[in-house]
């Protein structure tokens, strides 16, 4: 019998051979993506003192009334989240796509987070 692959599963895995080779410090943390089928999240941490700096995300009380495509609402998580992080001294980061494809709504957020000031 065929089984279904579980698309979740082989994600994880590849989000951790990524992340053997991926770490956040205080001068460089990382931006890291966490999509599902509603929302998408994405938030600034360092992994040196294990910490999220800054988050920000679709369920947050300024976008939560937003309209749009999901791929419209993803780039205006990766605006809000670049200015948290400008507001918080953060201007240099190392992205981390969180084993997606560097597609659609991941890329969305990742070139707002970049127009808004953040440089990766």
């Amino acid at each position: 019998m065929i089984s279904k692959i579980d698309k979740n599963k082989v994600r994880l895995k590849r989000h951790a051979r990524v992340r053997t080779k991926l770490s956040g410090t205080a001068e460089k943390p990382r931006l890291n993506v966490y999509r599902s089928n509603k929302h998408i999240y994405a938030q600034v941490i360092d992994d040196v003192k294990g910490e999220t700096l800054v988050q920000a995300s679709t369920k947050d009380k300024e976008l939560a009334n937003e309209t749009g495509s999901k791929v419209e609402l993803a780039s205006k998580v990766g605006e809000t989240v670049a200015k948290r992080a400008k507001d918080k001294g953060i201007s240099t980061i190392v992205f981390d796509r969180g084993g997606y494809l560097y597609h659609g709504r991941v890329q969305a957020l990742a070139e707002a987070a970049r127009e808004n000031g953040l440089e990766f």
